[in-house]
């Protein structure tokens, strides 16, 4: 550690002494374009006090060849990037500065993205979405207050694909390891009477997966109609997906691990006659479309105002086949068969989830001189239906196919009202606040959950100042408070409380002409945190539970530094000490205290880097490196549960041609995957289970590890031609 940290002191040294050589570019910034507007409420520039990281369609351009936007966002900081199929496609996940998804609000548009009721992303259900995102902002920590689940790791904001003046039509196809295929077809009618665009793309992926049977089926499209003048922008979305992923959660355990490190017991069962088979349908079938309708007006000259309706629809379910399950559990009596009572049967059950997500946010925005205000907020409900069937069974007696043998249903309410200022004193001073009220109303009557009703009330305030000390450089201290409900899948380990974060933030910008450097420190303090336990439940999600008081401390440096006019790198740099506070086990029967404990899937060190060279304007190379550090899978801090450091490159170069005739230009990919056959495992699972019964009157604890496999070498070629 002590190490690392003289190594980012001699960077931060290096950049300073570079930075000194042409302080010529400022911190200022630049008029908001036109589309940016609809996450002005949710977004902030460098002019405010929180940690973040922008990512432009350019920046992603060169490697969206199919993979996930979280595949996609893991060289920032203090990001670490899985894939259950092993080669970023199908289900994938992020956490950033280890905390999982489902503590990172995601917004698209402004409009929350995040499941209502599990907080998870799932990515999957849009499908070659980078394609049509013009930009996304990543917020470490608390960040601005946004719409949605509260966040507690980051914030992720998306904004879907500009207004074009011009026309034009876009082909792309890539292909690559594992059966990987991507085609998509976009398009653009261009300003039509300088005020009307409709744009879409259609998408299709399909993948059989690093991991075995790890198959993707993946179709989304997007549409869009836009209308602007001076002063309104409205625009009409509608965008959606349709997945079909062979279902690869299980991971393997540590032997498998080293003898056959593709293998996946999902769907696996014995025949009649002995036979170890796999059930070919053992998916997940889940559709999801989405509708947004923006309207965006300026009033007056320091005034612009945003209004916005969203309406979701998910409807799917998981197929599995289940080998001699109890007729108790699907409420099936016993019955005779030949003589003889049976009580357990094969069967294939189908367990559905249908919901409809909808509401409003709104924002009004003051901008003149020294004050901007912003002044918003957003009403969203849940409706969600959860149900099973059994569409084949072996013994059934006589259940017609669509019994149900449980059904539930939640409802889910979240209103949030924010208001944000940013005041400048003068030239070098600025202060800003940020106050937010939450009110959320969450009903439950699942199996897991037991009967749920709880209301919970949440008030968020933010405060902060920044301090420009010339043009090149920028001073940040923050404090920020973020409260958080429960989700569904906590409600199955008990009663869980509320957590409760404070944030603190202190940072510095640098920027001219050849050096653009951010660093920050941070402390995040929580009260009742929901950490990762390690295990999983009956469908793969990750189950937490409360674990009283807990910290992360950390320290993040990212740059982009010009090595003359063909160079460029971007590395950063995390370090990190995140721990539970005297933390209490129960094992082998007995209370035992373990000090302060690390927090799970939380590594010390995150290191990432990219080094690209332009020999000419359209040729483009890149090498990216990402190392993480070791990290446990619990929270008890037993070596079984401890995840080895792994460090993974990439080599990405794209070559543009550019032509005068109906094809305007034609854009060659390509994407080396982890080009040095790295054998790493990015994500997995711990648990522990009693045994009271091999020896009467003791109690013994065991532990078990499962570990989800990347795939070494592996590509992906991509064309994609524009007229």
């Amino acid at each position: 550690m002590k190490t690392m940290f003289t190594t980012v002191a001699i960077v931060v040294t290096t950049l300073l002494a570079i930075g000194q050589e042409k302080p010529k570019d400022s911190l200022e910034g630049k008029e908001i374009a036109l589309d940016e507007v609809l996450v002005s409420a949710v977004r902030v520039t460098k002019q405010s006090p929180v940690t973040f990281t922008n990512l432009t369609k350019e920046q992603i351009k060169p490697r969206n060849l199919g993979q996930d936007i979280p595949i996609l966002m893991n060289f920032l900081p203090a990001v670490v990037t899985t894939s259950d199929a092993g080669a970023g496609v199908g289900y994938t996940g992020i956490r950033v500065r280890g905390s999982d998804g489902t503590r990172v609000n995601v917004t698209i548009n402004g409009i929350p993205y995040n499941d209502a009721e599990s907080h998870g992303s799932f990515w999957v259900n849009m499908p070659d979405f980078a394609s049509s995102t013009e930009s996304l902002q990543l917020q470490r920590g608390v960040g601005t207050s946004t719409n949605g689940s509260g966040a507690f790791g980051a914030s992720l904001n998306l904004l879907t694909d500009a207004v074009s003046d011009e026309a034009f039509g876009q082909i792309s196809s890539s292909i690559g390891s594992f059966g990987t295929l991507r085609n998509n077809l976009k398009f653009s009618t261009g300003l039509l009477n300088d005020h009307v665009e409709i744009a879409g793309r259609l998408s299709r992926i399909t993948s059989d997966g690093y991991i075995d049977r790890a198959s993707s089926e993946l179709d989304s499209y997007f549409l869009q109609g836009s209308y602007v003048d001076d002063n309104t922008l409205v625009k009409a979305l509608l965008f959606g997906g349709h997945e079909i992923t062979y279902q690869a959660w299980n991971g393997i355990d540590a032997e498998t691990l080293e003898s056959d490190r593709t293998f996946n017991s999902a769907g696996i069962y014995t025949d009649e006659n002995g036979n170890t088979q796999f059930y070919d349908h053992e998916v997940d079938n889940y559709r999801q479309n989405h509708f947004q309708l923006h309207w965006n007006e300026q009033i007056a000259d320091n005034w612009n105002t945003n209004l916005a309706f969203h309406f979701t629809k998910g409807r799917g379910f998981f197929e599995q086949y289940r080998e001699d399950d109890d007729f108790s559990t699907y409420g099936i009596e016993p019955i005779m068969v030949d003589g003889e009572v049976v009580d357990a049967t094969d069967l294939i059950r189908r367990r559905w989830l249908v919901n409809d997500f909808y509401g409003t946010t709104f924002s009004a925005n003051y901008d003149k001189e020294s004050l901007n205000l912003i002044l918003g907020g957003g009403w969203n409900k849940y409706e969600g239906s959860h149900f099973g069937e059994i569409i084949w069974a072996r013994f059934s007696n006589n259940r017609d196919y669509e019994d149900r043998y449980y059904d539930d249903s939640s409802v889910k309410t979240d209103l949030n009202l924010f208001a944000k200022a940013n005041y400048k004193f003068n030239d070098q001073w600025s202060a800003y606040g940020d106050i937010q009220y939450r009110t959320i109303g969450y009903e439950a009557n699942g199996e897991d959950t037991g009967l749920v009703d709880d209301t919970f009330n949440f008030f968020n305030p933010k405060i902060g100042i920044t301090y420009d000390l010339n043009i090149n450089n920028n001073f940040y201290l923050s404090y920020a408070r973020a409260n958080r409900e429960p989700n569904r899948n906590d409600y199955e380990n008990g009663s869980p409380k509320p957590e409760k974060l404070n944030d603190y933030e202190l940072g510095w910008r640098y920027i001219s002409p050849d050096v653009q450097l951010n660093t920050n420190v941070y402390f995040m303090g929580y009260k009742d945190q929901l950490v990762l336990t390690g295990e999983l439940n009956d469908v793969g999600a990750p189950l937490r539970a409360n674990v009283g008081d807990s910290y992360r401390l950390g320290l993040e440096v990212d740059a982009t530094i010009a090595l003359g006019n063909r160079f460029k790198i971007r590395p950063n740099v995390a370090l990190s000490r995140n721990r539970n506070k005297d933390f209490v086990f129960q094992r082998n029967g007995e209370l035992q205290e373990l000090g302060d404990t690390h927090i799970s899937f939380s590594p010390d060190i995150i290191v990432g880097n990219v080094l690209t060279y332009q020999p000419k304007e359209n040729v483009q190379l890149s090498l990216l490196t990402k190392f993480v550090g070791e990290q446990y899978m619990g929270n008890i801090d037993s070596e079984g549960s401890k995840l080895d450091s792994y460090s993974q490159t990439d080599f990405n170069v794209q070559y543009e041609i550019n032509t005068s005739g109906f094809v305007k230009s034609i854009v060659l990919s390509g994407l080396v995957n982890n080009i040095f056959d790295s054998l790493y495992v990015s994500n997995g699972y711990f648990y522990t289970f009693d045994d009271d019964y091999s020896v009467p009157g003791t109690v013994t604890t065991y532990e078990g590890a499962g570990y989800y496999p990347q795939a070494g070498i592996n590509f992906l070629l991509g064309a994609s031609i524009s007229f």
